[in-house]
């Protein structure tokens, strides 16, 4: 079995759990506090990363006044989506050439085991943190995805976004998500996660990607 199944086994019981919990206000003081997580050693990242992480930045709140772009090009603020239900925020870029693609896959996987429904128990939030993606490079993306997911009412509860350069420092710093972009390969280091978010937008645990390490 490859490393990243592993993982993806791994994190689903808790992940189902942890929607469940945030859906019935955990952040607000109704339940213990999740375990705390910390970043992959420095050697144990794919190379390249070595000098980008993921700081958790637990119960920070993801600012609502934020402006994105959807996959259809219209504008929408980040807070249009807080209020209603648990969210799984995952940053990305659309042009990635691998990475990007193993977190969302292992992402796509561990949603289609657990028995919530994305777009009903939870929604998912997908931002590029490259302001050259566009609402075609998301439309394309979302389509991929939506389609493996294969649930119905996906394509209402998973959204995938870009924005400008203003609006992705201020997501990525809120959340403590680390990035460079290399000028020599035209890509970007960067570190890999999911986050939970509470209904309201606050996050509430994080889960490292491709490369966290199975107990």
């Amino acid at each position: 079995m490859r490393k990243q199944s592993k993982i993806r086994w791994q994190i689903v019981p808790s992940l189902a759990v942890l929607l469940m919990l945030s859906a019935a206000g955990w952040a607000q003081g109704m339940g213990a506090e999740p375990p705390a997580m910390t970043n992959p050693p420095a050697n144990m990242r794919p190379p390249g990363l070595a000098h980008v992480a993921i700081e958790q930045h637990l119960d920070e709140q993801i600012p609502p006044d934020l402006e994105f772009r959807d996959e259809t090009g219209k504008t929408v603020r980040l807070g249009e989506f807080f209020g209603k239900r648990p969210l799984l925020l995952s940053m990305v870029y659309y042009t990635c050439p691998m990475l990007c693609g193993e977190v969302l896959q292992g992402m796509t996987g561990a949603m289609k085991v657990m028995t919530l429904n994305a777009g009903k128990d939870y929604d998912v939030l997908t931002v590029s943190f490259d302001p050259n993606d566009t609402p075609a490079d998301a439309t394309k993306k979302k389509a991929d995805f939506v389609h493996r997911y294969g649930r119905p009412g996906a394509a209402e509860g998973w959204h995938f976004l870009t924005g400008s350069q203003a609006s992705i420092d201020k997501l990525t710093k809120t959340a403590g998500f680390d990035y460079q972009y290399d000028q020599q390969t035209k890509q970007y280091a960067h570190g890999t996660a999911i986050m939970i978010l509470t209904p309201q937008g606050k996050i509430s645990q994080y889960y490292y990607g491709v490369e966290y390490p199975p107990k």
